[in-house]
């Protein structure tokens, strides 16, 4: 049976290729400890999401990316990419309204950490990093962390749209919105912060820095795609590169992660080519250019590895995955796969008969309240219970 028709997938050699060396910063255990406590004590997880959580190892990550910071920088660092993670997770359950209030609490805490007050967790958490980062962090990389999580918000609004409609993008789009669904750009402002540098505008904005950036963030996010596509798809989820391209191309799934695979690989060859043809600046701009590239250098690299050391992917399986590049395709969730209750159907009648009564009684109390006195509704319609815990 060829790999197209079988149920066990082949993802590409991308560590072998790449061949960057990996480093982890020596403060990275203490500081990822410190992180998810952090993280837990401010998110009000409920017992399964912390078990989930405490598998993801995004303090691990933050160590093996921002490998020179020194240990209160990559405090931060970590707090931001626990904190992400968690943004990611919630934007995926809620709807574009509710991602639009939690981007006001977020951005309203990122623009005046100081003297922002709310009571959800959201904002508490982005109030409490952020003030460490503009503490110490240049004007330049503050309001590039500030500008790049507003384009965050955005996509990940028109994400939910697309999940809302069961709407595939095409190719082309996907790929420019993914750039900033991935939250890579605020971790790429991190890199300056994290290096104690702050580069003019003038330089980040130049040809060839901006295709490092986004190379790299095309391969960060562009394996990631391969790496979470199976447990993607048996979820439901549709915004993955995998999905996009058999939808738009007709590929099989393993056809789909070769086609993916290869643009990675030339990706990479083209981020080593204009890396070795960048103008120069002056000496010490130059040094601080070397340190940024050098960053998403890390940026790729560290996310490859980590991406085996998580169990966001591929549960326990990581290194055996890593080793033999074999993955089991998983059976798509169903509603049938949910464990229900264990309820007596005899007492089960009986009790739907009184809670169907009940919903009557409650729909046309609404209806009269809403004939009769307009502003009823709209004291009904003003919480979203969603957010609550936000």
């Amino acid at each position: 049976m060829s790999h197209a028709d079988s149920d066990v997938l082949i993802i590409p050699d991308f560590i072998s290729y790449c061949q960057y060396p990996v480093r982890s910063n020596p403060h990275g255990q203490g500081v990822a400890s410190a992180s998810e406590n952090w993280l837990l004590a401010g998110a009000h997880l409920s017992a399964k999401k912390r078990h989930a959580f405490l598998g993801l190892k995004a303090g691990s990550l933050a160590a093996m990316c921002y490998p020179d910071s020194d240990k209160d920088r990559l405090r931060v660092c970590a707090d931001y990419m626990n904190y992400l993670f968690k943004l990611d997770d919630w934007s995926d359950e809620f709807d574009a309204e509710d991602i639009g209030s939690m981007q006001d609490c977020v951005m309203s805490a990122l623009r005046d950490p100081k003297g922002f007050e709310t009571d959800k967790a959201v904002g508490k958490l982005a109030k409490c990093f952020f003030g460490r980062f503009v503490a110490d962090g240049g004007p330049g990389c503050t309001q590039r962390f500030i500008d790049t999580m507003v384009l965050f918000f955005c996509a990940v609004t028109e994400q939910a749209l697309h999940r809302i409609h069961e709407d595939i993008p095409d190719l082309e789009s996907y790929l420019t919105l993914r750039r900033d669904t991935s939250g890579c750009k605020p971790c790429f402002a991190l890199i300056e912060y994290a290096a104690g540098i702050d580069l003019p505008d003038a330089v980040l904005n130049h040809p060839s820095v901006q295709f490092l950036e986004d190379a790299a963030n095309d391969l960060v996010t562009w394996t990631n795609d391969i790496f979470s596509y199976n447990v993607e798809q048996a979820r439901g989820d549709t915004h993955n590169l995998v999905i996009v391209a058999m939808n738009e191309r007709g590929y099989s799934i393993q056809e789909a992660i070769n086609f993916v695979g290869d643009l990675c690989k030339d990706t990479i060859d083209s981020f080593n080519s204009v890396r070795r043809s960048l103008p120069s600046w002056g000496p010490e701009i130059d040094r601080q250019v070397e340190q940024y590239v050098d960053g998403l250098q890390n940026w790729i690299i560290g996310s490859l590895h980590w991406s085996f050391e998580t169990k966001r992917y591929f549960g326990d399986r990581g290194q055996d995955v890593k080793k033999n590049l074999a993955v089991k395709l998983l059976p798509k969730k169903t509603q049938n796969s949910v464990q229900k209750p264990s309820i007596s159907i005899t007492l089960l009648h009986p009790l739907l008969r009184f809670l169907s009564g009940i919903m009557l009684i409650t729909l046309l109390s609404y209806t009269i309240n809403c004939l009769f006195f307009p502003s009823f509704s709209c004291i009904v319609n003003t919480v979203s219970p969603r957010l609550a815990f936000v």
